[in-house]
């Protein structure tokens, strides 16, 4: 008996199971669009549409996904979220393997290097379109790289009272258990959860609680700045480079750059490597 690309995938997500013996259940489980594949012609052509940033947030904490990895929660959050309400591309957000997202945990399969949550949000992004142009060429969103100045910038993860109610958390759990907000300062896992353990006295080993909380927080962030694009807001209230960041990139650029200076493609922190220039 054959089976094609699509009924395998499906048996092969379904019966994927985490340590905790969890089955990992793929986003395309209701109102999927049963016909359709996704392809490299389809990235940057799903429309999105608004969504509620703390039901965004709410679907990234849940207990049968914030148990899978810090890419997880937040790429099947916002695509789940999409899959659950009502616009012209809806079917096929359902239809997208979330599933596919969980090797991301840990800095990439827990190598510690670029964290998941900034992970997911490329992932998620390469497949969003924002609108459609004069011409009717589709146009995707241009503001990833305000997500990553958010996660580098910001201290994470959200604690004021409604976040933590909407979590189903208190301030008492949350000062026990991740005791203190940090910055990242880098977009990397580990850079990141040693600002955050230093700064809290609590060892990286009992990171679940934090690093589950500041996910749901960056699906919650991520919504908040794809809708502020969509509807044509001032987006200038958001994080971007840093003052150091725009002085580098003065020079440095991923175009022809002037006085010979080295050409990079890069919109993460400076100083991350190369320290205070």
């Amino acid at each position: 008996m054959s089976m094609d690309r699509r009924n395998a995938l499906k048996n092969i997500i379904g019966i994927t199971t985490v340590a905790a013996g969890a089955t990992l259940v793929p986003s395309f489980a209701n109102a999927a669009d049963e016909t359709w594949v996704p392809t490299p012609a389809d990235f940057n052509n799903l429309q999105y549409v608004k969504l509620d940033p703390m039901e965004v947030a709410k679907i990234a904490y849940a207990g049968d996904v914030k148990d899978k990895g810090c890419m997880y929660q937040v790429f099947h959050a916002l695509v789940t979220a999409l899959a659950n309400v009502e616009g012209p591309d809806q079917a096929k957000w359902a239809a997208i393997p979330t599933a596919l997202s969980v090797y991301g945990s840990g800095g990439i399969f827990g190598q510690g290097t670029v964290c998941g949550n900034n992970n997911a949000a490329g992932m998620f992004y390469k497949w969003v379109k924002i609108s459609t142009d004069s011409e009717g060429k589709k146009v995707g969103p241009k503001t990833l790289s305000m997500v990553s100045a958010f996660y580098e910038q910001t201290p994470l993860p959200f604690n004021d009272e409604a976040f933590l109610t909407a979590m189903g958390e208190t301030a008492a759990t949350f000062e026990e258990k991740v005791g203190v907000q940090t910055e990242a300062h880098s977009l990397l896992c580990h850079a990141s959860l040693t600002r955050w353990s230093d700064a809290a006295g609590i060892p990286i080993t009992a990171k679940g609680p934090r690093c589950t909380l500041l996910s749901a927080s960056m699906a919650y962030q991520i919504a908040v700045i794809l809708n502020a694009e969509l509807e044509g807001a001032d987006l200038s209230g958001f994080p971007g480079e840093t003052e150091e960041t725009s002085a580098c990139l003065g020079c440095h650029t991923k175009g022809e750059s002037p006085m010979g200076a080295a050409s990079v493609m890069s919109h993460m922190e400076c100083d991350t490597c190369h320290g205070t220039l």
